[in-house]
């Protein structure tokens, strides 16, 4: 059989125990009617304090987090990288100059960006 055929056969069966299980949990699950204690926030038991005053997240707040993220991952592949090329050969040396010129490119987008000066407020 086709590898592929068997990816898509597992994955079907997949979505399809998925797709049982939600089924099964609507129809045997529990129905919890919506009353006004059940929709309050919950704040470790004790009463919300100041419920007016509850203001959102900036969205400039959303930019650090992605570029934090990217900046994780990149670091974390070079790690993986570092105790992966075993033994240095020059193909490995362009490909670590390629990932290290992505991430100075990265580096400078933000930092040309303002995304940093933004936040300092």
């Amino acid at each position: 059989m086709n590898s592929y055929a068997i990816f898509l056969l597992y994955l079907l069966a997949i979505l399809g125990f998925v797709a049982v299980m939600l089924l099964v949990n609507r129809a045997l699950g529990p129905k919890p009617a919506a009353t006004a204690t059940k929709l309050e926030a919950f704040e470790c038991g004790a009463e919300p304090v100041d419920r007016l005053n509850v203001k959102a997240v900036p969205v400039k707040y959303y930019g650090i987090a992605v570029v934090f993220i990217l900046f994780e991952l990149e670091t974390v592949f070079l790690f993986m990288w570092a105790l992966g090329a075993q033994p240095l050969t020059g193909t490995l040396l362009l490909v670590f100059g390629f990932f290290l010129l992505l991430l100075v490119l990265l580096v400078l987008y933000v930092w040309k960006s303002g995304l940093l000066e933004d936040v300092r407020a």
